[in-house]
């Protein structure tokens, strides 16, 4: 009994005074938070009027009418100009920091003020004014008197979301936007080709979608499977869609970055056009538990499993990198995106040692091994890339066999390819599994399948994305982080949700806040009213942070 009654009273120590008060609970945390001693507060009603001091702030005004509409149901009047204090001021100020994006906010008498360095700093003042209002509707929307100067630390501040092993419809992708844009996020790495499916209309080779964004039925349980469910599955995103989700995001101050995988996982789009394969005429190997149809269908299939396969594209063919041209010619002009993601990871070598296309590209270019080979491949496709003004970034195996002149590394396998990428001089983003895969399981306990692995919220909140083997003149080459989210295991929006919150959030304080800024008791405790905020938005999430962390032996008696 005293041993019960030890742990209640800890878990309360621990999780009931979290939860009591509003107060000022911003999450990633301000550079700077100021409160006049005498508690005040001024009201937000559908009276208040959002005031445009500044030109072209209208995305950021709407923005704010729209989350109030959402979730408070009411609007505010919009105006250039007004006399009156009941008003959201939203201005510029010249701030001149590092990375753009500051704000300052005010909360006083004088109604509240916003000002940025730029539109997009203004945009993260208003993300930081939603998160003082309450977290719950109904009732006055009383925000405390509050002085805030803000910042971001990174420049490169980032979300993927895989979107080729199970399909996500262009809403789900705003709402996913929309939860990057509330966190002061401004990258959206959007994985939209892989072996299970291509999801990217392509008008010139219209099979890559009618063949190559489909497949006959996926795997149950964890790769190989202990069966097939036999339900075709796929999707794909018209153009005009791409268009209408590139301009939802540039209103949010997110820039998308497009992902089109090469040389491998091209199993997708090789089931469509098998001429990209080093063998056109090899039937796709199926596995025991693959779906009747591909049992019986033959030739190149679009795969069923998870992992990583042989059939690549063919390194060898002046065709292949012909259509990957023609895919990027129509890629390039729908993304503003100064980069172009060509994935460039886990490409076997098998079928180029045997291919002798491949090994007569590498007589002919004097390349001693198929890396070089590869290096060859991506290098080129960069050249192609750079010619159309966009930069080419890519998984940190573009390494392997010589970095392209001007590439940008994503360091997945740790952070080793992104130190050495920036010991080359070469920009580096962070993406390492052992912190921001988040399709990893966040307890171990988790209810629903998973791919494996163990990334509590606590290590994704640890994570320090400069490594402390560079020196300050290799650091600068640390754009900043991002965190993945693959999708074998994840079939449904809910589920997105689920793997993201609230390690999303700790990975936002990560990236914005300053370094010595970081407190994981103190985000915990800011941490209770976001939970109530994820409720709000009605989206789900997981509660692994409540699960018990002391370790208690019971005396005696």
């Amino acid at each position: 009994m005293r041993y019960l009654l030890f742990f209640l009273i800890v878990f309360c120590l621990l999780k009931g005074p979290l939860v009591t008060g509003q107060g000022i609970n911003i999450i990633p945390q301000p550079v700077s938070v100021k409160q006049p001693k005498i508690a005040a507060s001024f009201t937000v009603t559908p009276a208040t009027i959002i005031v445009l001091a500044g030109s072209g702030l209208e995305n950021s005004a709407n923005f704010l009418n729209d989350y109030l509409q959402q979730y408070y149901n009411f609007k505010l009047k919009i105006a250039k100009s007004s006399s009156s204090k009941n008003a959201i001021a939203l201005n510029y100020e010249r701030m001149n920091k590092r990375v753009p994006g500051a704000y300052n906010l005010q909360v006083n008498n004088n109604g509240i003020y916003i000002a940025g360095d730029n539109e997009e700093g203004v945009f993260y003042g208003i993300q930081t004014l939603i998160q003082l209002l309450p977290p719950q509707a109904g009732g006055a929307l009383a925000i405390p008197y509050v002085s805030i100067n803000d910042y971001p630390r990174f420049g490169y501040r980032g979300m993927m979301l895989d979107v080729g092993r199970h399909f996500f419809p262009a809403d789900f992708v705003k709402k996913y936007i929309d939860y990057l844009a509330l966190h002061k996020m401004n990258y959206f790495h959007w994985h939209l080709t892989d072996d299970q499916g291509w999801r990217i209309e392509i008008k010139k080779y219209p099979r890559l979608t009618e063949v190559g964004a489909w497949r006959s039925g996926t795997i149950i349980g964890h790769n190989p499977g202990k069966g097939n469910d036999n339900t075709k599955h796929g999707g794909f995103y018209t153009q005009e869609e791409v268009k209408e989700v590139i301009a939802y995001a540039k209103k949010r101050y997110i820039t998308i970055i497009p992902e089109i995988e090469m040389p491998g996982h091209g199993s997708a789009a090789i089931a469509a056009f098998p001429w990209l394969s080093c063998f056109p005429n090899e039937p796709t190997k199926v596995s025991e538990n693959a779906s009747d149809i591909s049992k019986a269908a033959g030739g190149k299939q679009v795969q069923e499993r998870w992992g990583v396969f042989d059939d690549v594209f063919c390194a060898g063919n002046d065709s292949t990198f012909g259509f990957l041209q023609d895919v990027l010619d129509e890629v390039i002009p729908l993304f503003p995106s100064t980069y172009i993601h060509v994935g460039g990871d886990e490409c076997p070598k098998n079928n180029w040692k045997r291919c002798p296309k491949c090994q007569a590209r590498m007589q002919q270019l004097g390349l001693k091994t198929e890396h070089e080979l590869q290096s060859y491949f991506i290098q080129r496709m960069e050249k192609y890339i750079n010619g159309k003004h966009k930069k080419l970034i890519g998984w940190d195996e573009i390494l392997e066999g010589g970095l392209a002149k001007n590439a940008t590394v994503m360091s997945w396998r740790g952070e080793k390819g992104g130190i050495e990428a920036a010991k080359q001089n070469h920009d580096v983003v962070m993406t390492p599994t052992t912190y921001v895969y988040f399709d990893y399981s966040q307890t171990k306990r988790e209810d629903s399948l998973v791919i494996g692995g163990f990334l509590p919220l606590e290590k994704v909140y640890g994570y320090e994305p400069i490594p402390s083997v560079i020196d300050a003149s290799q650091s600068k080459y640390i754009l900043g982080g991002q965190a993945n989210l693959w999708t074998e295991y994840i079939t449904n929006p809910g589920k997105v949700e689920y793997m993201i919150f609230p390690r999303m959030t700790a990975l936002s304080e990560v990236l914005w806040s300053p370094k010595q800024k970081k407190d994981f008791t103190d985000f915990g405790k800011r941490l209770q009213i976001q939970f109530k905020r994820y409720e709000l938005w009605k989206a789900s999430y997981s509660k692994a942070f409540f699960d018990a962390q002391t370790n208690l032996t019971p005396t005696s008696n």
